[in-house]
């Protein structure tokens, strides 16, 4: 014969263990991203409002979690705030001190991103850049002449949140950082372009990298090499960035 009030104990003690599980499950982040690599992933990634604009939240379960930026250990004779692309690896690495920097997965142009290599600055910044394909670009994709008059920022714009404009001397090298509409890209070598991040990479970057920052794209191991080994890039492309200014793209 069973005891009543033993019975009655573990009613309620099972109770208690799934109330607890509800509470812990209410407490993660409900940002509609499943599965998590981690939560404060989730909450980087997730969907925000930027300047009226609806960034959609990164679809986590289909993005390998090695392009999500993250700090890590950095060598080499930058100093920090310098922006080191590394175009072979599809890495950005801001750097801090101590040896550390932030490294942003990337993704890059097969033709544009692959024509730009050394020391730049950068020379001007913007929020939901307007957008203007090239004249090569229009070449290889001839939709992209609808947009020969410009394109205005946007989640559809192929610039993305944010534009970072290299230059060189006053001049603009019409070389770019950039954000993206296609997040799907990032980490590849795509048609055209520059460099691209993840929206809400490009974000955090702008809001660390002020206007005149140095930033030195490498274009093969070999040349990496090359830097980290004689040392930081020549100064002479770190002076006198200009005005804020260029064309759109």
């Amino acid at each position: 014969m069973t005891n009543p009030l033993l019975d009655r104990r573990a009613f309620l003690f099972g109770i208690g263990l799934t109330l607890e599980g509800c509470a812990a499950r209410q407490s993660a982040p409900q940002v509609g991203l499943w599965p998590f690599p981690g939560f404060a992933d989730a909450g980087r990634y997730g969907p925000m409002v930027d300047d009226g604009h609806s960034i959609p939240g990164l679809d986590l379960s289909t993005i390998d979690p090695d392009l999500l930026r993250q700090e890590t250990p950095f060598a080499g004779p930058y100093r920090p705030g310098t922006i080191v692309v590394s175009v072979p690896e599809r890495r950005l690495y801001f750097v801090q001190a101590g040896g550390r920097a932030l490294r942003y997965a990337v993704g890059v142009g097969r033709s544009e991103a692959l024509d730009f290599h050394g020391a730049a600055v950068i020379g001007r910044k913007a929020q939901w850049p307007r957008w203007a394909p090239t004249a090569s670009m229009i070449a290889r994709m001839p939709e992209y002449a609808a947009y020969a008059g410009g394109m205005s920022g946007g989640i559809d714009n192929p610039l993305g949140a944010r534009a970072l404009y290299l230059y060189r001397g006053n001049r603009d090298t019409d070389f770019r950082l950039h954000g993206t509409n296609e997040p799907e890209t990032i980490g590849q070598a795509v048609s055209s372009g520059c460099i691209r991040l993840f929206n809400h990479d490009i974000i955090d970057l702008y809001n660390r990298a002020p206007v005149g920052s140095p930033v030195v794209v490498l274009q093969s191991d070999a040349e990496a090499g090359n830097y980290f080994d004689d040392g930081p890039p020549p100064t002479d492309a770190l002076r006198d960035i200009g005005p804020e200014r260029g064309p759109e793209y």
